[in-house]
Formats: structure tokens, sequence, C-alpha cells
């Protein structure tokens, strides 16, 4: 009746097992590190880059725990600040040649103290949120008019060139605010338009006005359309932001939007304030120009003579030096889109898109340089590297195609640099928050506190009212306490301040199915039944109050989850996460262990279960003797 088979008690053994490897990491602490990451988004990291910074530190005799390539950036931990000092220098020195143009930035940073063999394991602990690591904090407001200017700017080229081509002539074409007025003389003409414009431009809409003999078409975006122009605005400065803070080093920065127009920047163990703000209000700027062959320009490249007068040298990522004209073709503000695609023969490319007028540049100079190529070259913090440098095989349009010897990713990242190269609108810091370290580990160790004091506090209640079983639910909250903290650490969770008050109310409402059971079991007692049978029905009848209450509880967290945002959010993950876990432990786990302990007593007179308080009997109930005869539980 109350035994488990074995497979059931090896599911419990591998749950325990798992959760306490994937908890363990975050007992380790954190140790000194350096990290290299991108300088310039120009420049990749890789696994070429650990071997040099391998090279630098052997060198130096400097000797790390370990050096490893991870996601975009190279880490090396060490067993002291000293250590961590001198490695950053001597890792600087030989990844960054000129000083006053670094290519990588080494940055100071903290990483686990876990043993290699739990990182095998892909065993990391969790990270910590600003409030629990310190940091700075950033609230963003972007300038959605701005973006929404740009399109009306970019509108009214694109309907002058599509009159142009349809041979529509009109008198005038004027933006008033983000509307777009289209004048014309004769009704027909304008009626002619309109059907070209609806035609072509599907998300504008345009209305006829006539105010006397002025005829005019006035468009302005859809309001689909304008919510899609200012999500795409949002979402590339969202983007463009996660390209610049990486240089700062942080392990786990938050970058979320935050309502209609709002982006939340956090940055976990930065303290320099005025260094965040620099590098997150960055400006990049993209130029098209055309590349000089001529045989001057290649004496200048072999190093045999001086580079040619209205040129400039730069770096071609990956080919090396190269000769460009000082001539600006066109400017990124005239590009549009920059996507990933394939070419008629299947290889990778980059399908760039430009503005009306930016095809009309495009058309015009593509015509006369066929053969010919043009540099793409991103400018950053005054310096500029060409992107990539294409061939023109003929006249191009608004849509022209970038192809070359590329692989998929090279093409993601090149579509990621011309997309991704500025703001697509501007943002203005409107709150700023910086949190010490000192406060951080304060909150901690409050956390930790509250945590294990409430652990405590309801083992020692549990044991005292229950006896046997209270220990066996102080241990199943045990258990519900280890899965959670190792789910949390599978899923690489960032912990804060209201993750952990979501673990103490965790602990607080996964007891309440173990006191279900428990009262359960006594009041089956206190009705008569044998012990083993009271055990059975006991959990059984009180599973389907346990299931009730936690899937009500789990409908909240849900809605939180939802709705919520930033401490909210964090809360309701931790909760719901804690719902699941504590259904598991309170009902199997502690099962478990009762069925150890009393399952083989087929003999079994009384449960350790605490004071059964039974009901005074009637007078016309039975003698005091068939009373005694009952089975009993005795405290």
């Amino acid at each position: 009746m109350n035994r488990y088979p074995l497979w059931k008690y090896a599911i419990l053994v591998v749950a325990l097992l798992i959760g306490f490897i994937y908890t363990l990491p975050n007992f380790f602490g954190e140790a000194p590190a350096v990290q290299v990451s991108s300088g310039k988004v120009t420049v990749k990291v890789d696994s070429a880059v650990a071997a040099r910074v391998e090279k630098a530190l052997s060198d130096a005799q400097i000797k790390p725990d370990y050096v490893q390539f991870e996601g975009n950036s190279v880490k090396a931990r060490f067993a002291d600040l000293d250590t961590q000092v001198k490695a950053k220098d001597a890792i600087s020195k030989a990844l960054n040649t000129d000083p006053s143009d670094p290519s990588y930035i080494v940055a100071l940073n903290l990483l686990s103290r876990s043993p290699r063999w739990l990182t095998a394991l892909h065993a990391n602990p969790m990270y910590l949120g600003l409030d629990l690591r310190g940091g700075v904090h950033f609230l963003m407001q972007v300038d959605m008019k701005s973006a929404l200017t740009k399109k009306a700017e970019s509108l009214t080229g694109d309907v002058r060139s599509m009159l142009r081509e349809k041979n529509i002539r009109h008198a005038g074409i004027s933006r008033d605010g983000n509307a777009v007025n289209v004048n014309f003389r004769e009704e027909a003409v304008r009626q002619q338009a309109l059907t070209v414009l609806n035609d072509q431009l599907p998300d504008v809409q345009w209305q006829p006005v006539t105010e006397g003999l002025d005829l005019r078409l006035v468009g302005t975006l859809k309001p689909k359309s304008q919510v899609a122009v200012q999500e795409a605005a949002l979402q590339q400065n969202i983007t463009t932001l996660h390209n610049r803070v990486n240089e700062l080093g942080v392990s786990e920065p938050v970058i979320q939007k935050q309502g209609l127009d709002r982006v939340v920047v956090q940055l976990p163990g930065v303290q320099d304030t005025a260094k965040a703000k620099d590098i997150i209000g960055r400006t990049a700027t993209l130029e098209l120009r055309m590349v000089d062959d001529s045989a001057e320009a290649q004496a200048a490249l072999a190093g045999s003579g001086p580079v040619p007068f209205g040129t400039e040298r730069f770096i071609d990522r990956g080919f090396g030096p190269i000769i460009v004209k000082r001539q600006v073709v066109l400017t990124g503000e005239s590009l549009n889109d920059a996507q990933t695609t394939f070419d008629d023969k299947q290889r990778p490319a980059v399908s760039l898109t430009v503005d009306a007028k930016g095809a009309r540049i495009m058309k015009d100079i593509s015509r006369e340089n066929i053969g010919k190529r043009m540099a793409i070259i991103l400018f950053e913090k005054g310096k500029g590297e060409v992107v990539t440098a294409p061939v023109i095989q003929g006249e191009l349009g608004n849509r022209f195609q970038i192809t070359g010897s590329m692989n998929t990713q090279e093409a993601n990242d090149t579509a990621l640099l011309l997309r991704a190269g500025s703001l697509a609108a501007p943002m203005e810091i409107i709150e700023e928050k910086t949190i010490g370290p000192s406060l951080g580990a304060e909150n901690i160790a409050k956390g930790i506190a509250s945590v294990t004091w409430g652990f405590v506090a309801v083992a020692v209640f549990m044991c005292i009212y229950y006896m046997l079983f209270g220990l066996f639910s102080s241990l199943a909250l045990g258990f519900n306490l280890l899965l959670l903290l190792a789910v949390l650490s599978m899923m690489q969770a960032t912990l804060s301040l209201p993750g952990i008050a979501a673990i103490a109310l965790v602990l607080g409402m996964a007891i309440d199915s173990n006191v279900l059971i428990n009262e359960r079991i006594r009041e089956e007692l206190r009705a008569g039944m044998a012990p083993q049978a009271a055990i059975s029905v006991g959990y059984e009848r009180a599973f389907a109050t346990i299931l009730d209450s936690n899937v009500t509880t789990l409908i909240a967290g849900v809605a939180l989850l939802a709705f919520g945002s930033g401490p909210v959010k964090g809360f309701a993950i931790v909760h719901c996460l804690g719902i699941l876990t504590s259904m598991f432990s309170s009902v199997v786990f502690s099962r478990a262990l009762v069925n150890l302990w009393y399952g083989r007593q087929k003999k079994l007179k009384s449960l350790s279960i605490g004071q059964i308080w039974k009901p005074e009997p009637s007078p016309g109930a039975a003698s005091a003797g068939d009373a005694d005869s009952q089975p009993v539980a005795k405290a």
C-alpha cells in the first residue's frame, strides 16, 4: 500500500543529484578576471584572440586559472586582484598596439570560482542583478517624433521619385509635420497620381484636399504603420545599445524596452557612470565612397609613393589597406535597411534598401562606375574602417545586393554592422542611478539571512507540531529549495532582491501542502482508520486540494509574468517555478520518505504525527475498552 517501486526512488535520487550539482556553483563565490571584447564594431573576437591572450600572459609569466572563449568575448580568471591588474596591463599591451586607437576593450570583471568539472557540465551560477552586485541604471526616452519625421522625409523623396517615373506632373511636394503634401493643377492628374500612390505606398493614407483652385493630396502614415515605424526604431536602438555595452565588459547587461518609447539599461558591476554614458551615447556614421584603383593608389599601397591627392587610406576588414576617395557618395541617413539574403547562385549576400534620394544617387554613380569598387565605411570615435568594398556589377536602384566570398555568418555580421551603426531615433537619459558594490553585498547578506531564518523557523515549527512527519516535511522543503535554485541556475536567471523575496515566499507557500497532507492523515486516524491506510488515503485525498490551491496561485503568477516588467517579472518567474517545484517535493518526495520509514512495517500501530485530538464519546457510544482497542496514533 505504502511502497514506491524502485524506479520512483531512482528518479528522486537523480533529481536530488542534479539539484545538488547545479546549485553548487552558487556557493563558490567570484574570482577576479579580465574580459576581452571588441572595441570596434568591425573587429570580431574569436578563438584566435584567446590564443593571443594566452601567449601574452605566458610572455609576462602570469599564470591564469584558465582562459576561454565564450560568446563574443575572451575571459581569463586569476587567483587574486594583484595578478588581475598585471594581466590586464599585459593583455592590453599585446592586443592594442596603438593605445590611441584600441581595437579591443580589456576590462576587469568577476567570474565564478566553480571548478572546471562543474563548468564542463554547464553548471554555472545565477547572475546577480543590479541591486545585488552594484552598477549603473539608466532609463532612456526615445524621441519617437524624430523617427516619424525621418520616415516622412523619406516618403517625400519616394513620392517625388515615383511620380517622375510615371511622368505625372505636380506643382510641388512638401512636408508639413508628419504629413506629405503633393500639389496639382488638374483634377485628372491628381486622380492619376492617387491611383499610383495608393498602389505603391499601401502604408500611407492619401486624402484629396481642395481649397479654391489648390488641388492637393495629403498623405499620412496609417496608425498601424506608425506603430510599426516606432517599434522598428525602438528595436534598432536596443540592438545598437547591446553592441555598445559589450565594450564595458558587463557579463549580463539588461537592455529592455519599457512601455512604448522607453528603454531600461542596467549594467551590473559597472561603477564608472561617466564612461558608461559616453559609450551609450556614442554616435556612429556610415559613408559610401568610391575606391581608387589607379596606379598611384597601388604604388601608395605598395609603399613606393604618397597617397594620391583627394584620397585617404583605410583598413578593409579582413583584406588590409585600401585607398578610398574623399568624396562621399552616400551617407547612412539614406540607408533604410540591411538584411541577409542569397543571390541567384544561392550564395550568402547582404540586401540593402535606400530611400528615394539614395536611389537616384546610386543609379547615377553605378551607371558611370560599372566594374569599379565602392567602399562602405563605418566611422566611430572619429576613426573609419571599411566594412566591405564590393564591385559594381550593373546599374543600381533603391534595392541592391552585396555579394562576395562570405559565408552566412559573415553576411549576418555585415548586415548587422550596416543596420546598427547608429541610433534610429535620438535618446535622452531621463533617470540615472548608481548602486555601489558594498550596498549590493549587504543586500545579498540580508537576503540570504531572510531565506535561512525563514526556513529554520518553518522547520522548527513543523518538527514540534508534527514530530517525525514534520521532519519529513522539512526535508521536502529543503529538497524544494534545492530544486528551485538548480532550475534558476540552469536557466541562467538573473537573481535580484525581488527574486530573493519570491524564494522566501515560496518556502512559506510550499509548506502549506505538507500541512494539508499531515492534517488529512490526522483526520483519518481520528476517524479510526488504520495507520497504513490513513497514510495512503491522506495523501490521495489531500492531492486534489493541493492541486486546486497551487493552480489558482499559479494563475496569479502567470498574470504577473505576462503583464509585469523589470522587478515584478523577476519576482513572477521565481514565484511560478517555486510553485511547480513545491508540488513535486511536497507530494512525491515527502511520500517517498514516509514510505521508506513506515512502508515496510506490516503491523504498524501508531504514527509520529503529533497530538491527535479525538472528540469526546457520547453517552450511548461504545465502552472505554472498545475505544482502547481501536488503532491510535501516538505523539
